[in-house]
């Protein structure tokens, strides 16, 4: 039986609100953009709204394992502060509310930021990311760090200093990752949104696996402050459960920032407001394999009916395969390598703390001769010519996000895949960060009870075409949440 809760509705009339959705409070549903109105206009107290995601939070917990520090004092403070700057008559922000977990790849001032490794446990940033000073700066409640695998290393949810995170829909498997604990809070309706962050699909593969909205803008539109350990692949990205709210948190945390020596000074644009208007007739590309990925025939042929969706709304789809040869070892290369001269001067000790697949993985990027490596290096601008005549001739392109659906969350691969495999099962989203463009994963079914994603690529700095695509999508194919 539902239980009441009261809030406070217009003009401090109270209301009652269902507190029971599957086990979760009233506030698992509440997309970001109802908190925000109805905090905004003071139908629902902000402590009130942070208590309750608290409580799902907690009860939650041990389950998923998705939060790698979350200080209930400090959610609730905010809330109280916000609350009294609401009643004193301060103008709502268009985040007004929204409870917002950061990923612990991502620089917070209030909490440790320890990349989900040992070795740096007691990291303390003297600041907040650019993104999360500007989701606050609307209005958003820092809702705690989520976790992610060492130094987001693998696409799946497990380190050492933080354990296995799982998935919501079954918490035997991995919900993906790195951005794991993200995904799967979301997922799992404690906070309607999150930030991730996306070197080779950190956002787009958990977001597959989850049933969510997974989001990198163009390489450069969302800075990144301080600079990533792979600074030439490194996005912030949103996770959500819909397209609309993906889209408000993009508008926040985007736009040029000197600190990030990749950021692109920009027109202000608006995702939000592209969301209301009808797509075009788009010309869109549908590759199965990207030719040489290797999807189950169940993840293609739910792919396939998306695609057949896109027709609907009056888009031109035309199959196109073997685009480019597999970039799998550019982008190994360039991730890993990065991150071992990150970590190079680690004393003995603490290289002896890691993960011990990314160890191995790291290692061997070390041996790796400076020639070969930059020879390497230089075939990623072959891929990035590639995918730009590409978008010549098409306006969108659409892959499977990935070739699988969740598997058991102790793995470090799916079934059929090399265990040191870390990240290149994913085989369709690498390639979208050594080219930088825009990408977002959109739920596209459910197979065997499990959710998988159809991604769609946009050109670069195309986002508002891509968002009015998106949520037409959504709209004509709509998606069952998990809570």
């Amino acid at each position: 039986m539902r239980t009441g809760r009261t809030g406070t509705g217009a003009g401090g009339n109270p209301i009652s609100i269902d507190t029971s959705v599957r086990g979760r409070s009233f506030a698992a549903r509440l997309s970001a953009r109802d908190i925000a109105r109805m905090t905004a206009r003071r139908e629902l107290g902000v402590e009130e709204l942070a208590g309750a995601l608290l409580d799902d939070a907690a009860a939650a917990g041990a389950q998923l394992n998705c939060f790698a520090a979350l200080d209930p004092g400090h959610v609730q403070a905010q809330a109280r502060r916000l609350q009294e700057r609401l009643d004193g008559g301060d103008a709502a922000g268009p985040l007004c509310a929204v409870p917002i977990p950061v990923k612990d790849l991502i620089a917070t001032k209030d909490y440790a930021t320890a990349f989900g490794s040992r070795p740096f446990r007691d990291s303390q940033p003297g600041a907040d990311a650019p993104s999360v000073e500007r989701m606050l700066g609307d209005g958003a409640i820092l809702f705690g760090k989520t976790t992610t695998s060492e130094l987001g290393c693998k696409a799946t949810g497990y380190s050492p200093l933080t354990g296995t995170t799982r998935n919501p829909w079954n918490p035997a498997l991995t919900p993906g990752g790195s951005s794991a604990g993200a995904a799967a809070a979301v997922a799992a309706g404690l906070a309607p949104a999150a930030l991730g962050t996306d070197g080779g699909g950190s956002v787009r593969i958990p977001a597959a696996l989850t049933g969510l909205v997974g989001f990198k803008a163009t390489f450069g539109r969302v800075p990144v402050h301080p600079v990533s350990a792979t600074p030439t692949l490194a996005h912030v990205g949103v996770l959500a459960r819909n397209v609309r709210d993906a889209a408000l948190v993009l508008d926040s945390i985007s736009g040029f920032d000197a600190r990030d020596p990749f950021a692109v000074p920009l027109p202000a644009t608006s995702a939000l407001a592209a969301c209301e208007r009808p797509p075009d007739r788009a010309r869109v590309a549908f590759s199965a394999t990207l030719g040489y990925a290797r999807p189950t025939a169940g993840v293609l042929r739910l792919v396939e009916e998306g695609a057949k969706t896109l027709e609907g709304l009056g888009c031109e789809v035309t199959p196109v395969e073997a685009l480019f040869d597999d970039p799998a070892g550019i982008w190994e290369s360039e991730f890993y390598t990065d991150v071992a001269a990150k970590l190079q001067d680690l004393p003995p000790q603490a290289w002896a703390e890691l993960d011990v697949d990314v160890a191995a993985k790291l290692e061997s990027c070390l041996g790796r001769g400076l020639l070969a490596h930059r020879k390497l290096a230089l075939r990623r601008f072959g891929l990035r010519e590639a995918v730009r005549a590409l978008f010549e001739r098409f306006d969108f392109l659409v892959t499977p996000t990935l070739p699988v659906v969740a598997f058991p969350a102790e793995r470090t691969a799916p079934e059929g895949y090399r265990a040191d495999d870390l990240v290149c099962w994913a085989s369709y989203t690498y390639p979208f960060n050594l080219t930088g463009n825009p990408a977002v994963s959109l739920p596209a079914g459910l197979l065997d009870g499990l959710p998988i994603g159809m991604q769609v690529v946009a050109r670069h700095h195309d986002e508002e075409r891509l968002f009015a695509l998106a949520a037409a999508y959504e709209a004509a194919r709509p998606w069952p949440l998990l809570v």
